[in-house]
């Protein structure tokens, strides 16, 4: 398991839409976000889960990383995913990046760090017995504007036995 666990906004809100927030709690215990995350998911322009990161950051189980190295340089990525990447070059232990957006993926990839998405935490969740069901979970993203895709449902809920 990696020492240190940096997330992206995307898996912060699509785990707020299903409630899924704890799950990362439970998960690795202490989650952190570079402060160009925290300006995306607590602008006031996402739609939900506001209240619960607010929440989580007085907990103190999510943290915020700051400040984040300015070099590389990734301009296809939005800021959020580029310092995900840099604080994860930056330190100088083994570090996993909670990130959906393929791009950054890719590229997270590309530098030799650890990278999983949303799915992979809801897929997580239920072998660590956080919750009954997966496919009941990626079911309630069909209500929200959250998309993951198909394939990648398959392949989580094939791998945790549904």
């Amino acid at each position: 398991m990696a020492r240190l666990v940096l997330t992206d906004a995307s898996p912060l809100i699509g785990l707020s839409i299903v409630g899924g927030l704890p799950w990362l709690k439970g998960l690795f215990g202490e989650v952190w976000m570079p402060i160009e995350v925290e300006r995306e998911v607590l602008s006031g322009r996402v739609s939900c889960g506001e209240e619960d990161l607010r929440g989580a950051l007085v907990d103190k189980w999510l943290r915020i990383f700051q400040p984040t190295p300015d070099e590389p340089e990734f301009p296809e990525l939005d800021e959020g995913e580029a310092a995900c990447i840099r604080v994860a070059l930056s330190i100088q232990e083994e570090t996993l990046i909670l990130m959906d957006v393929r791009a950054g993926r890719s590229i997270a990839i590309e530098q030799g760090l650890l990278v999983a998405g949303t799915a992979a935490v809801i897929g997580m969740a239920k072998t660590r017995g956080l919750i009954p069901s997966a496919r009941d979970i990626f079911a309630r993203f069909h209500n929200s504007d959250f998309r993951i895709a198909t394939e990648v449902i398959q392949t989580v809920l094939h791998r945790v036995g549904e």
